[in-house]
């Protein structure tokens, strides 16, 4: 661990310890146990799926798969972590890392699956639900308080320089990873190698991902969250979507890269530089005091823009906007918050914790907050090729060039994506 990212952690640590004692005296609590949350078998079966620590537990603690252990906070007192670490010959056992956390907190490692004791007025959040039965009602205390978790929540949308050095990590490590899959998709592999370039190039294992990797090769780039990775190589190679991430001390990169094949029409090779140029021109635009959804609308404007200069609408910019046209292009929103987790907290309430839902017009949108330094978001702009959305507008008389559309069809759709962070003087893309 470098010296300046040991500092940075030990900040970090210390404004969570003075953010949660001012956000705890506001709510009247003395003491705050957080629980990491624990993976379920599946059904009729003894395996559980992958795991994610809750956030706000790796807010403190940046690992991203410790179960059934708890983090005790009270003002003016060293964290209590209490650690599930059993004596288990099956398991490799708990090791601490070497980070300035572990040197802040009280650690205790428990063999057994503790129920915290707490004193004054406590709050329990967390997964309490999936506690076992008598843990539940021997915790007689405040049990996921709301306004408490909106206030941790809005505490995380503002991202320490620590934060910030792991998203810009997690980017650095993602990047690395795409620069495989497209060799992978130069060297005509099927989504399978290709997904499997990504991960030994970005250096993960495939259940350590923040999100499902997308790779979709042709039509599939057309699918939003395409699931699946076909084991053959495509015959013809029309495009190659990559929509893959990265985790660093449970920090997420989300990027996304769209990339022509060599079957494909020029005019696609064309529409991806476009987006390119598209995904700069929005990432330059953010700044302190600029409206996330101006910034979505602003996108739509600019994607009328592509669509008119490269011939697919032949009508005005503002007609492809105000008849939903670039909506059915891109029916997905600008982009979203980012941190611990890929959709991050509070994208969809005021900072008081009160509701700010995405608009009828643009029901996909994930964040509609005013940008504020210390923000980080992605930037995501889209342009598919989707006959579902499309062909409610195949009835109309809108100057759409079909024949275009058609040809471009088998190459599925460009989604190019970068992860930004809010700056008082404007923005610093994270993504390399």
């Amino acid at each position: 661990m470098s010296t300046t990212l040991f500092n940075l952690q030990r900040d970090h640590i210390a404004h969570l310890a003075h953010a949660y004692a001012d956000i705890m005296a506001r709510q009247g609590f003395d003491s705050l146990a957080i629980y990491s949350g624990h993976a379920n078998v599946h059904f009729a079966d003894d395996h559980t799926p992958t795991f994610q620590t809750y956030g706000h537990f790796m807010h403190w603690v940046g690992l991203a798969d410790v179960q059934h252990s708890w983090l005790i906070i009270q003002p003016d007192e060293r964290p209590q972590l209490y650690l599930y670490a059993p004596a288990d010959f099956w398991h490799l056992p708990t090791h601490l890392p070497e980070e300035p956390w572990v040197t802040a907190f009280d650690v205790h490692l428990c063999s057994d699956k503790i129920t915290p004791q707490l004193t004054g007025r406590a709050a329990i959040i967390g997964d309490i639900g999936s506690l076992t039965l008598n843990t539940q009602q021997a915790l007689t205390v405040d049990k996921q308080p709301a306004a408490l978790i909106n206030a941790l929540d809005e505490l995380r949308m503002f991202k320490t320089p620590y934060e910030i050095a792991c998203l810009r990590e997690a980017n650095r490590l993602a990047m690395a990873g795409h620069q495989a899959a497209q060799a992978a998709f130069i060297g005509a592999s099927s989504e399978l190698d290709i997904q499997l370039a990504y991960l030994a190039a970005s250096r993960q294992r495939e259940s350590a991902v923040p999100y499902q990797n997308i790779i979709g090769l042709n039509d599939h780039a057309g699918v939003l969250h395409y699931q699946h990775y076909d084991l053959n190589s495509s015959k013809q190679r029309f495009s190659l979507l990559v929509d893959a991430g990265r985790r660093y001390r449970g920090y997420c990169a989300d990027i996304t890269r769209t990339y022509a094949g060599p079957d494909a029409p020029t005019e696609f090779g064309e529409l991806v530089t476009a987006m390119h140029g598209l995904k700069g021109e929005l990432v330059k635009a953010v700044a302190p005091e600029v409206s996330f959804l101006k910034l979505h609308e602003q996108m739509h404007h600019h994607l009328g823009e592509i669509l008119v200069a490269h011939d697919l609408f032949k009508g005005t910019v503002e007609q492809a906007v105000a008849e939903g046209v670039t909506r059915a292009f891109c029916p997905h929103g600008l982009g979203h918050s980012l941190g611990l987790q890929v959709h991050d907290v509070a994208g969809l309430r005021h900072p008081d914790g009160t509701p700010s839902p995405a608009p009828e017009s643009h029901p996909a949108l994930r964040l509609t907050r005013t940008l504020r330094p210390g923000m980080v978001v992605t930037i995501e702009p889209g342009l598919y090729f989707i006959d579902m959305l499309l062909a409610p507008l195949r009835n109309t008389s809108l100057p759409i060039n079909w024949k275009l559309i058609d040809q471009l069809s088998p190459c599925g759709g460009i989604r190019i994506e970068d992860n930004a962070v809010v700056t008082e003087s404007g923005f610093g893309n994270l993504t390399p």
